[in-house]
């Protein structure tokens, strides 16, 4: 199912479109194949909304002080997340458990301390140098000039932990003989909320070529409900699909289709819209590298940048679908026999 479905850059099966471009958008269509359908929802079925809970309570919790870029909270949350891959016996890309990518005070600005991305990494067991990233933002806002924390429950708090269990079961695949054939580089970002600082110095200083990345899904905000949706909470905003590879927007709704019908909506991904959520969020950079991404999205609501986005206003259930949604889509990426195309270099398009 899905709503208001405005796709940027072109027109599916238009009125204006002439009938050997409706066959090649057919044919591409028909080439996706859902790969691995029972190992998918076994493994799927592992990220849990207890488990979810359970990862952010700590996560945005006062503990971590808002976890404003640079400051005490933010080091705490990188390294329990650091922790977190360490105890799970996920690799760090980087070796040696060594789960930072650290980002020099010189790169930011106005008196912003060093910072770090956290890097964790599961091998391809076929296609090693081809690499998918899933990503989220670990810092937030920190704590108001009235000594008020800013939680992030919702953002990116929501984001972290579903990261956590998405990589929790891959990992759990890989050990039981299932491992995904493209490499997975879960990448938590700093400097996401003095804009997208994290992302771009990642994008200079790649971890793996950026050639050799073919998509970018980032998960900012899908633990809650918006005011749109208030009648209708099986949804989540997809931006960006379509924008480079129409390839990966029809994996994504063909892996939906095929095991949670969730209401895709897609109003938010409309070139002209005003609120322009595709340069929003650090996708937005791995984009301008010409790497197809998507960015999950639950809208804002009240909440939103307020210090009352807190863990138990969480949506659980529902964060665990979403999560699972984006496993699954994952995992046909990194499993399909060919590599996912840009438009530009897809030959059922050309």
């Amino acid at each position: 199912m899905k709503t208001f479905c405005i796709l940027s850059a072109f027109a599916l099966v238009g009125t204006c479109a002439t009938p050997k471009y409706t066959a090649k958008i057919q044919n591409l269509r028909d080439s996706i194949k859902i790969e691995d359908s029972s190992l998918v929802l076994n493994y799927a079925n592992t990220i849990t909304s207890k488990e979810l809970s359970t990862h952010l309570y700590k996560f945005a919790s006062k503990d971590f002080e808002g976890r404003r870029v640079g400051e005490m909270g933010q080091l705490k949350a990188a390294e329990f997340l650091k922790n977190y891959y360490k105890n799970e016996n996920i690799d760090s890309p980087k070796g040696a458990y060594n789960y930072y990518q650290n980002i020099p005070e010189s790169f930011f600005s106005n008196g912003i301390k060093a910072s770090e991305n956290v890097l964790a990494y599961i091998e391809g067991s076929e296609k090693p140098e081809e690499v998918i990233i899933i990503s989220a933002h670990l810092d937030h806002l920190g704590v108001n000039p009235n000594g008020q924390i800013n939680y992030g429950a919702d953002d990116d708090g929501s984001g972290n932990v579903a990261l956590m269990e998405i990589a929790q079961a891959f990992n759990k695949a890989k050990k039981e003989g299932h491992g995904p054939k493209r490499s997975i580089l879960f990448l938590h970002l700093t400097a996401e909320e003095i804009g997208k600082r994290g992302s771009e110095y990642y994008v200079q200083n790649p971890v793996f070529p950026l050639e050799k990345t073919i998509t970018n899904l980032n998960i900012d905000m899908i633990g809650r409900v918006d005011a749109l949706h208030k009648n209708n909470k099986n949804y989540i905003y997809l931006i960006g699909a379509d924008r480079l590879s129409k390839e990966l927007h029809y994996i994504s709704e063909k892996v939906n289709n095929a095991f949670f019908n969730i209401d895709l909506d897609y109003r938010y991904n409309a070139e002209k819209d005003k609120n322009q959520y595709y340069t929003r969020s650090d996708h937005y950079n791995f984009a301008t590298k010409d790497i197809p991404v998507i960015f999950y999205f639950n809208g804002e609501h009240n909440d939103y940048h307020q210090t009352t986005d807190t863990p138990d206003k969480i949506e659980y259930e529902l964060l665990e679908k979403r999560t699972k949604l984006i496993f699954a889509t994952a995992w046909q990426i990194a499993n399909q026999a060919k590599r996912l195309e840009v438009d530009a270099h897809n030959p059922l398009l050309n």
